[in-house]
């Protein structure tokens, strides 16, 4: 169960995101912050990106995946919402 201080944002990100180690990145960056969720390959093309914790942590992890990434991303979609509470950590989604 998610504390009501958390939240839960689903990203989807377009552009040179899929080869270029972006889910194992993305993993690495989150060991830094108190996050959990998950990132996936989409067979669009897009990377997917659910992410849950305080907006603060949140807010500093995408931020440092957006700066690592700048080079690669074209688009990047947020939709913001309550944690569900379901990831006790975050992983690479197969």
């Amino acid at each position: 169960m998610a504390s009501k201080n958390e939240q839960r944002s689903t990203v989807h990100y377009s552009g040179n995101v899929q080869g270029v180690g972006f889910r194992y990145t993305t993993r690495s960056i989150a060991q830094r912050f108190a996050v959990s969720g998950y990132v996936r390959n989409l067979t669009d093309g897009r990377v997917e990106l659910v992410v849950e914790g305080k907006p603060p942590e949140i807010v500093a992890f995408l931020e440092d995946v957006r700066e690592r990434f700048s080079d690669q991303l074209r688009d990047e979609q947020i939709d913001a919402g309550p944690a569900t509470g379901e990831y006790r950590s975050f992983e690479i989604q197969h």
